[in-house]
């Protein structure tokens, strides 16, 4: 009875715990300004963890999430500030390379089938090395210097800010409201629909759900779309947060979205990809780093717990589930 409760509630606990230990050494930490900091910091991570958690269903793996979501910030960017397209022209050119990844992901894993680690690594390699080569490089900011010596004609455009620096009626930022949409309907889409549960069975036993009728390739194609979109979506919300296109910021963006989706496979003892798991993963972690920031613990031990948090969590649902 105790190690079922330990496998179901286990990550939960640990995340109250957390809470309050850190509220009761730092009052600030418990504030609702502080709540609201770390749900906007953790929001895109949540994101891109939901769509590793489509990839994941279906039995896959999507390493250029990350690459993906700079790709989307930079071609945002380089629209509204090197075009000097309209806020509408920049979500949809992000949008849709989004679409285009996931696609490319598809094709090579499914058409090709090449395994998805490996796909999706040199997917990952082929976007960091593409978002460099407009710019030469060079972040993009408004009044940039072009490299044929001109100044970008373009800027960021007030709506296209709104979307990461908005707050709804002053409170809730705008990006926090979207993961929250995204994450309802990412669970509606697995938990409560025909197509998910085909995810599920396809992740489960691929044969089987082939011998059963299911169309593999097209569901494997969809989670690889799904997932590039997701990213394009952090990616855009991570340009309008910045005001800029950095060159670096996508870097951690990856391991971050990874740790979330795996540490959600402890949350109410699910022992699989959900979409419930990877937002309270994400929140997971964001409580974690911000509470040890506010304690002044130095920044370079921040990866270590991390991986120590999520091999932990991890224990909990594989370690303690197979002995039960």
């Amino acid at each position: 009875m105790i190690r079922q409760g330990a496998i179901k509630y286990g990550l939960v606990v640990l995340l109250v715990a957390m809470v309050l230990v850190f509220s009761y050494l730092q009052p600030a930490f418990g504030s609702m300004r502080n709540s609201f900091i770390i749900l906007q910091s953790v929001s895109i991570v949540a994101i891109l963890a939901l769509g590793v958690t489509a990839t994941l269903a279906v039995d896959g793996f999507d390493l250029s999430i990350g690459a993906t979501a700079a790709l989307a910030m930079m071609t945002s960017s380089y629209v509204l500030v090197v075009l000097d397209g309209g806020t509408l022209a920049a979500v949809v050119a992000a949008l849709g390379v989004g679409v285009l990844v996931g696609l490319l992901n598809g094709f090579l894993t499914v058409q090709m089938r090449i395994p998805d680690l490996l796909a999706t690594l040199g997917v990952m390699f082929l976007l960091l090395g593409l978002q460099l080569i407009p710019t030469e490089g060079r972040s993009i900011a408004a009044g940039m210097i072009l490299g044929d010596g001109g100044t970008a004609p373009g800027r960021f455009s007030a709506g296209f800010l709104e979307l990461g620096r908005t707050r709804l009626f002053g409170v809730v930022p705008v990006p926090v409201v979207i993961m929250l949409v995204l994450a309802l309907i990412t669970w509606l889409f697995l938990e409560r629909s025909r197509f998910g549960r085909l995810f599920y069975a396809i992740g489960g036993n691929r044969s089987a759900a082939w011998l059963a009728g299911a169309n593999v390739s097209a569901y494997r194609y969809g989670a690889y779309v799904i997932s590039g979109v997701y990213a394009s979506i952090g990616g855009i919300l991570l340009a309008a947060r910045m005001g800029r296109g950095d060159v670096s910021s996508g870097n951690s963006l990856l391991m971050d979205a990874v740790a979330a989706a795996l540490v959600g496979f402890a949350v109410l003892g699910a022992a699989r990809p959900n979409a419930l798991g990877a937002v309270v993963g994400a929140l997971f972690v964001g409580v974690l780093l911000n509470g040890l920031t506010m304690l002044n613990a130095p920044y370079y031990t921040q990866d270590f717990i991390k991986g120590a948090v999520l091999v932990v969590a991890l224990m909990f649902t594989f370690g303690l589930a197979k002995r039960s």
